[in-house]
């Protein structure tokens, strides 16, 4: 029988109901599709995993980067920190599909080999069991994607370099994906917000992996990438950033969000 990771956060986070959730995703990627934005083969993607209220609009950016690769990409490796689990290393769900009101998803294999040659990736369903960093980008890669496989991995303590090896030996081809689940600052004032968070882009766009906890909740992840994103020669876009205040919270306690692309050139 198939193990399945069922949704924990829909009805909270985003909507419960398929049709509903179908609709905004798609109007939320409506929205976000630019035209007149120049197609780059996207290798890699940083979204925030807020609610879609607050953090939806900002997310359909990164995924509509996805749109003129639909029908190539294959395979996401998406990371994203844990939030209610503590965990050293990486975490896969020892599941075989992530189930969404959308449907399910399934589960790439890892192969022993990779297991083994990766002693830093472990099995834990309980850093999966209650996570939404992972689970809310999903109604957007199946809104996006045709079929596609998941590699699902919670990251929890880990230095930039150990996350880099695990998504260099993933990295793949263009069939492939890296996905990173990241919000940035944290229950500041709008405007001290702004300032931390337009410096954190800097860091970002500099491929600078010295990204702190209090600058993005999914330090651990970003900074893996932005040392495979130098080592890959990729060239990162800021698609925009907001926080919160912006959307339907208030000013006084925010949080901030951001979507990046990383385009591969060579």
């Amino acid at each position: 029988m198939a193990r399945v990771r069922p949704a924990a956060v829909a009805g909270h986070l985003y909507p419960r109901d398929a049709t509903t959730l179908a609709e905004t995703v798609d109007r939320l990627l409506a929205t976000a599709a630019d035209p007149t934005a120049p197609v780059a083969p996207v290798k890699a993607l940083i979204a925030p995993h807020g609610s879609y209220a607050d953090s939806g609009a900002m997310a359909a950016l990164a995924y509509a980067a996805l749109l003129p690769a639909r029908d190539i990409i294959t395979r996401v490796v998406l990371l994203g920190p844990t939030h209610r689990v503590a965990i050293d290393g990486l975490a896969v769900p020892g599941a075989d599909l992530f189930a969404t009101p959308l449907g399910q998803v399934p589960v790439a294999r890892l192969s022993d080999e990779i297991l083994t040659a990766l002693p830093q990736v472990h099995i834990s369903p309980a850093a999966h069991v209650a996570e939404h960093s992972l689970e809310v980008q999903l109604p957007f890669l199946q809104r996006v994607l045709r079929e596609f496989e998941l590699i699902p991995l919670a990251v929890g303590r880990a230095a930039p370099a150990v996350v880099a090896e695990v998504v260099d030996a993933l990295w793949g081809g263009p069939e492939t994906v890296v996905v990173v689940s990241s919000n940035l600052s944290h229950y500041h004032p709008y405007a001290v917000a702004r300032r931390l968070d337009e410096a954190t882009a800097r860091h970002l766009l500099a491929l600078q992996p010295d990204i702190r906890h209090v600058q993005a909740c999914g330090a651990a992840p970003v900074n893996g990438l932005l040392v495979s994103a130098r080592a890959h020669r990729l060239r990162p876009r800021l698609l925009d950033q907001c926080n919160s205040g912006d959307a339907a919270g208030g000013r006084e306690r925010v949080v901030g969000y951001a979507s990046l692309a990383f385009d591969s050139i060579a």
